[in-house]
């Protein structure tokens, strides 16, 4: 009998499509949770122009309007929540607002809603680029103190 909570990170890549049906093949659960993390635009402009070293110009984002990166979560989201459905899964979406770095946001959110297990995809670089850039799913397995299903990107 299924039991069980898993979280789903989604961003939209074909390496977590895959992820989605791996868990919806393999993995059994009461319900499961996807969730895509998203940054603010304001807080990625301030890393890119600190990245440059550039100065950023003075940028208050208007209230009025909805964070474009947040109207590409959404949509992100919701794509693969149907994907999800699709895949055999009970799902329901969320959305994590990235504050410091989106392998956080994934942990966070696991801890908040006290998930037995977490998957997500990963790019699957190996050599120096590894070294170099280490991918969110590193980091969440390395951060997180719950069970990680990693899929790595077909061939």
């Amino acid at each position: 009998m299924p039991q069980g909570l898993m979280l789903i990170a989604y961003d939209g890549s074909d390496n977590a499509k895959r992820a989605v049906d791996y868990a919806g093949r393999f993995l059994s659960a009461n319900r499961a949770v996807l969730v895509t993390a998203w940054e603010p635009m304001v807080r990625q402009a301030a890393r890119m122009s600190g990245l440059s070293g550039v100065m950023q110009p003075e940028w208050v984002p208007d209230d009025d309007v909805e964070d474009i990166a947040y109207t590409d979560a959404k949509v992100t989201l919701a794509e693969g929540v149907a994907l999800a459905e699709a895949a055999g899964l009970t799902v329901e979406g969320r959305s994590a607002e990235c504050r410091s770095a989106i392998w956080s946001a994934i942990c966070e959110t696991a801890d908040e809603l006290d998930v037995d297990i977490i998957v997500t995809g990963t790019r699957g670089t190996t050599g120096l680029w590894s070294l170099l850039q280490s991918s969110v799913a590193d980091h969440v397995l390395r951060h997180s103190h719950r069970p990680v299903l990693i899929v790595p990107p077909g061939k």
